[in-house]
């Protein structure tokens, strides 16, 4: 079987370090990469992990690329913080590993939660990610946020999937999505022309009708009429802050 390394980005997250650190126990190494944590999780990942190292956070995409090289092992499976590799996934890892193909990545799905319940729905039944890959020939693409991996090669999918769950309360989500919202625009301010109602009224409203009607989140209940408010919320805050950014405000 080929070796692997499980590379783990950090950054606060004592909640949630010993768990993800023992979904991945398998792994020939663990790397934990964290951006000066100020809760503990240094520490605590000290004591866990084969390999603790430390950068200043500037965006997701960068601090994984700067991640990768740093893999003592070919192969990577990249896990954040608030995502579990189930025993399902982890036997499947394997058998990836000991059979060998012309697959440079995979596709790994999500079984996402928030607010406490699983989401079925409302944009998120079919989310997946490329956390399993080969060092030397993936990287991400360079965005502020949800940037994915570029493959120099095949991309398989898996069958099982990782248990995400990203919610930790209400009022540290919406600061989250916040954060979001800088860091998209930053990316939109590369392709987005004059900032007209459009963007402020129309590009929200569908945001929400997207995920509550059109993907069904009206069957999550209220946790997918909570998730279509924030969608648009955050497109709308989207377009004020890259107004702002284009004033030389914040």
């Amino acid at each position: 079987m080929e070796k692997l390394t499980a590379i783990i980005p950090t950054g606060n997250e004592i909640h949630n370090i010993k768990a993800v650190i023992d979904s991945v126990k398998f792994a020939d190494e663990i790397l934990v990469v964290d951006s000066f944590s100020t809760d503990g999780t240094f520490e605590k990942a000290q004591k866990l992990a084969n390999k603790v190292i430390r950068r200043e956070y500037q965006y997701s995409a960068s601090q994984k690329n700067w991640a990768i090289p740093q893999a003592t092992h070919q192969w990577i499976l990249l896990v954040d913080a608030d995502e579990r590799v189930t025993p399902e996934l982890e036997q499947e890892i394997k058998q990836v590993l000991s059979n060998p193909s012309n697959n440079v990545a995979y596709w790994i799905g999500r079984n996402n939660h928030f607010m406490g319940e699983s989401v079925k729905f409302s944009g998120w039944r079919n989310d997946k990610v490329i956390r399993l890959f080969k060092r030397d020939l993936c990287r991400y693409e360079d965005k502020q946020v949800h940037a994915e991996i570029i493959a120099d090669g095949a991309i398989g999918l898996l069958k099982n999937k990782l248990y995400h769950n990203t919610y930790t309360t209400f009022d540290a989500y919406i600061e989250k999505m916040n954060r979001y919202a800088w860091w998209q625009a930053k990316d939109y301010d590369k392709k987005t022309g004059k900032l007209t109602p459009y963007h402020f009224v129309i590009k929200p409203f569908w945001g929400f009708f997207k995920h509550y009607i059109i993907q069904g989140g009206f069957r999550d209940g209220l946790v997918g009429l909570t998730i279509g408010y924030i969608q648009g919320y955050v497109v709308f805050m989207r377009y004020v802050k890259l107004w702002l950014l284009r004033k030389g405000r914040r």
